[in-house]
Order: structure tokens, then sequence, then C-alpha cells
């Protein structure tokens, strides 16, 4: 499968590639395009987007509508993607205390990178950890 973003791939866009990657097509590859860019001939599937079915709706970030879309039923993911989405959209609800560091990591990992490539490299180490500290982690404690 093939997926289309905006170029300088932040919090959403990092975390949603890694889902894709770990629970629907490990073999996916990612094409960065810039903003405004008109996706409707471009071969691929696009992700956070405007007018893209994996985007923002009703509150919600990408990474939830990959999990909706794709019928993933896994509650860790669902944990990380609330994280995910607070790191994102900081202002629009009450955000998990993992939210700020989350952030600040992710906006490391845009700022101190030179490609989208090496964008996705470190921030799916940054989603491993977090996939998994959520998965040891109990529903209260997010």
């Amino acid at each position: 499968m093939h997926f289309i973003t905006r170029e300088r791939i932040h919090v959403d866009r990092i975390a949603t590639a890694w889902a894709i990657r770990r629970f629907v097509d490990p073999d996916a590859t990612f094409q960065f395009v810039t903003h405004g860019r008109d996706l409707s001939t471009a071969p691929g599937i696009p992700f956070d987007v405007r007018g893209a079915a994996l985007g923002h709706h009703g509150g919600r970030c990408t990474l939830e509508a990959l999990i909706d879309a794709y019928e993933i039923a896994d509650e860790a993911l669902r944990r990380m993607a609330r994280i995910v989405r607070a790191a994102d959209l900081p202002h629009e609800e009450p955000a998990p205390a993992e939210a700020p560091g989350v952030q600040a990591v992710f906006d490391g990992i845009r700022d101190g990178s030179d490609s989208d490539e090496e964008r996705l490299d470190r921030g799916f180490v940054v989603c491993d950890a977090l996939y998994a500290y959520c998965r040891h982690t109990k529903e209260a404690a997010l």
C-alpha cells in the first residue's frame, strides 16, 4: 500500500505512519507532498490532508481515524491515540499527563531532522516506546 501525506511530518502523521506499518501493512510506503497540493489524482491513500477519510474528524486525530477505518482492536493503541491526539491538538480537551512530553519529543524530531524519512525513523522508535508504555499502563493512569 502507498500512502500520501503533507511534508514536515509531526506527532499525528508520524504515529499514523507507524500504526500503518505495524497494524495494516508492514511494507507500506509513504510519500510526502507540499502543503496544498491537489491529491485527487495522486496514486495512493491520502492521510492527514484536507478532505481525506483518514484525517481529523469530530475532534479526533488521524491515528484514531485509522484505528476505526481498519477496525484495529487494540486497547493499548487506543490509549496511545488519546495521548497523540492531546499532543497534536493540545487545546482541544483535557490532556493525559504524558501529552506535553510526547509533544516536546516530537517537536525535537520535527525540528532536528533533515528529511521526512529521518523523522519517520526517529519517530517510529518513539512510537514503539510509547506503545510499549501504553501496553503496560492501566487505563486509569491515562
